[in-house]
């Protein structure tokens, strides 16, 4: 995280929906000017911390805090400090490009010469002036995202929250969009996304991952990989499905996961030894078993603090 104070701070943040915690006690700080990725399953409560952020609901415990600001309690004020981009954003298919920005810029109160200039600059920022006159719903799935952005950010948003704003987008489009979020943190916004795509991790200063509500684990991309003593190897056998039976129970496995035609498993070698699992795959008549050491993945790494997560629940 940068210095100084956080722009993005949550403490114990909760909220349930009947008896069910889909946020659990959330501690955050986000730092100016960071791009900070919030990942997990579906379920894990990534949309539902985003919308306490936005102050579109109200916690049920804790606080949340934008810009010095308690989300629950500072209305319109909150909403000239945010742009908020929702899974579904609202935009009107019958509208041009053009009449969108312009509504938008009526709802957020951008005066008439600002609003020129603005738009002006996000149309040649997203490479969409040559569309600024087709009709909203006839446009692609990646230019309807960087039009909602665009709306997102008419009146210039100290902080970007955006809920899987490349869901589904082609991966051009998406290659394009993170161009465009790294083009705004220049200019000192700060970004929380959340995202399903764990190539789009990587390009964050830091991730978090969250697994039924709470916070399972922070830090940077890059220490991800380090983020386990055990050992990660590429497992091949004759039967993927069985062998991950025979080996999950196994001491010293701490994950054992398809991946492809193989499976990949993390071992604790103080505790169980690739001979004693090869031997167990061969006896099961599923070999001959091949073990091979390999660099684990962000998404091995993050399939593997889930599981620790849940067994340690």
């Amino acid at each position: 995280m940068t210095n100084g104070t956080p722009i993005i701070e949550t403490r114990g943040l909760t909220r349930r929906f009947n008896g069910l915690t889909a946020v659990d006690h959330l501690d955050l700080a986000v730092g100016r000017g960071e791009i900070f990725g919030l990942l997990g399953p579906d379920g894990a409560g990534k949309t539902t911390t985003l919308r306490m952020l936005a102050g579109l609901m109200d916690p049920q415990e804790g606080q949340a805090r934008i810009a010095g600001m308690d989300t629950a309690k500072s209305g319109d004020r909150l909403r000239d400090v945010i742009g908020y981009m929702a899974q579904r954003f609202g935009l009107y298919p019958d509208l041009t490009v053009e009449e969108n920005l312009a509504f938008y810029g009526d709802l957020f109160g951008v005066g008439r010469d600002e609003y020129r200039t603005r738009t002006d600059r996000l149309l040649d920022m997203t490479r969409m002036a040559a569309f600024r006159g087709r009709q909203a719903g006839r446009l692609s799935g990646g230019m309807k995202q960087k039009l909602a952005l665009m709306c997102a950010l008419l009146h210039r948003p100290q902080v970007l929250l955006l809920d899987e704003p490349t869901n589904g987008v082609d991966p051009v489009s998406r290659r394009d969009f993170w161009a465009i979020l790294y083009d705004l943190v220049h200019e000192g916004v700060t970004v929380l996304v959340t995202t399903a795509y764990l190539d789009e991790a990587e390009r964050c200063n830091r991730v978090g991952l969250m697994h039924k509500g709470r916070l399972i684990w922070c830090d940077t991309p890059a220490a991800a990989r380090r983020a386990s003593s055990e050992t990660c190897f590429a497992v091949e056998c004759t039967d993927r499905a069985k062998a991950r039976e025979v080996l999950r129970t196994a001491s010293g496995v701490a994950c054992v996961e398809p991946f492809g035609d193989l499976l990949h498993l993390f071992l604790d070698e103080t505790a169980g030894s690739v001979g004693d699992l090869t031997r167990r795959v061969n006896e099961a008549g599923l070999g001959p078993a091949r073990f091979q050491r390999i660099e684990p993945s962000l998404e091995d790494v993050f399939i593997l603090l889930i599981r620790k997560s849940e067994i340690a629940a």
